[in-house]
């Protein structure tokens, strides 16, 4: 799945709204580095937010999927898609450039580091980070009844209306990639937090490393 022209076309098409993933500036290619696994798990939870608002909003999503999980299946069904996400970016997690963690309310997150997506102050997705998204697209089209909600965060170094621009373009770059290899429009929001979520301190290398990071939240869709 390549992303040159990728899907600008299909990003307006689609009538995605964007808000962002964020980055940094420094050594965080991809949306920065954001392997603090046990570190996120809380903190992710605030940044989560479900792309549907409305009762006819939340309606057409569900025609659109081709309807809700059961009720008594959610946990199964999210807890299978966490396992092929371990099994699939086996080698990624283990070297730290992915995290798998389960969320309250049978959420997910896919986090990823930015040295690996991303080339210093830039928002296009490395060419090797392409199989890794491969894999994670692979996944989300095969468990449909889901939203994806693109969370983008950056350190604390430089100009804070840079990091949160550059958290926005980061996220519409991965938004991208997934709509162009055929995730269903409907189901992605992408939005930037620049550095007002960190989850680690930002007076070390290690803090900002652990808060330059994207992280995709995986929301279960169940009917009210």
């Amino acid at each position: 799945m390549r992303i040159g022209a990728k899907a600008m076309t299909a990003l307006a098409a689609a009538a995605l709204v964007v808000s962002g993933c964020a980055s940094d500036g420094q050594g965080g290619t991809r949306m920065t580095e954001t392997g603090a696994g046990a570190l996120i798990g809380g903190a992710a939870g605030a940044a989560i937010g479900a792309l549907v608002t409305s009762k006819s909003g939340e309606g057409a999503l569900i025609g659109a999927v081709g309807g809700a999980i059961a009720g008594g299946m959610v946990g199964s069904y999210m807890e299978q898609q966490r396992q092929d996400f371990v099994k699939a970016l086996g080698a990624e997690i283990q070297s730290g450039m992915i995290r798998v963690e389960r969320l309250p309310n049978d959420q997910l997150l896919v986090g990823m580091t930015g040295a690996t997506s991303f080339e210093t102050d830039s928002d296009v997705i490395k060419p090797g980070f392409y199989s890794t998204l491969d894999k994670i697209s692979a996944i989300v089209k095969r468990y449909g009844k889901t939203q994806l909600v693109i969370n983008g965060h950056t350190d604390s170094r430089g100009a804070a209306a840079y990091n949160q621009q550059l958290s926005e373009q980061r996220a519409a770059a991965v938004q991208n990639y997934l709509l162009a290899d055929g995730v269903l429009p409907a189901r992605l929001s992408a939005r930037g937090f620049g550095e007002n979520e960190p989850i680690a301190t930002n007076e070390t290398a290690e803090g900002r490393r652990l808060n330059r990071r994207v992280d995709i939240i995986i929301i279960p869709i169940t009917a009210s």
